[in-house]
């Protein structure tokens, strides 16, 4: 995913609020990218951005050669369902579904059929240690459990890229790592792109570059050479 002088407004006129000024990156193949920040400096934005739910005011935003920005809703779902797996940190889970169903949603909305998606379904389940909660509801599961479901559910289609909102954020320092372990086992042994949003230093120091956001801007880039690139594409703040 390449981002090209990325610029979000809200509102307008004397009420606009900018939350991205600016913002050029690109996510590579085989790695896992931290985004870090304090509350308001745009990652909630950014993620949003990047994953086709919103779209920018100016700029470009391209994932796999395919350009986000000029697409319908309905053609940026499509795409996001295919080539994007998010994790969103309110989980976003179907109240009335299993754990397995919650997990297969994805597949079945891009044509699978329940057949097709079950091995691939109950795969990811037991990749994320929860087959003995296979059969269980959200309600009758702990807030790890959820963000643990979450995970599994964005990347369950193998997804070239994948966005995770503070994957670690309801979980214990053990199922923290299982969940970071695999996210990095993604990029590195099957040639993904993983953005980790996060407020976990802890976190974020798992991933092979790390970049902070302030203000809309990103303030700093891991590495001389990344903070190099940054100023020079116009993504870093003066």
């Amino acid at each position: 995913m390449r981002l090209h002088r990325v610029v979000k407004r809200y509102g307008s006129g004397s009420n606009s609020v900018v939350a991205l000024r600016g913002v050029s990156l690109a996510v590579h193949q085989w790695e896992c990218l931290a985004v870090v920040g304090p509350s308001g400096s745009g990652k909630s934005t950014l993620l949003n951005l990047m994953g086709g739910i919103e779209t920018p005011d100016e700029g470009t935003i391209q994932v796999a050669g395919q350009d986000l920005s000029g697409r319908s809703e309905d053609e940026r779902a499509v795409l996001r369902r295919r080539t994007i797996g998010v994790v969103y940190q309110s989980f976003n889970l179907i109240a009335s579904l299993s754990v397995e169903e919650n997990v297969a949603l994805p597949l079945l909305l891009d044509g699978w059929s329940r057949r097709q998606a079950q091995g691939k379904v109950r795969e990811m389940v037991r990749a994320v240690g929860l087959e003995g909660r296979a059969q269980h509801r959200p309600t009758e599961l702990s807030g790890g459990e959820m963000q643990r479901v979450a995970v599994a559910r964005a990347l369950v289609g193998d997804p070239l890229l994948v966005l995770a909102d503070e994957p670690t954020g309801n979980l214990d320092s053990r199922q923290g790592e299982a969940i970071l372990a695999l996210l990095r086992t993604l990029a590195s042994q099957r040639g993904r792109g993983v953005v980790v949003v996060t407020h976990d230093r802890r976190a974020a120091g798992r991933c092979e570059r790390v970049i902070e956001l302030r203000d809309g801007c990103v303030v700093q880039v891991e590495g001389l050479e990344d903070r190099r690139r940054a100023v020079a594409m116009g993504s870093a703040c003066p």
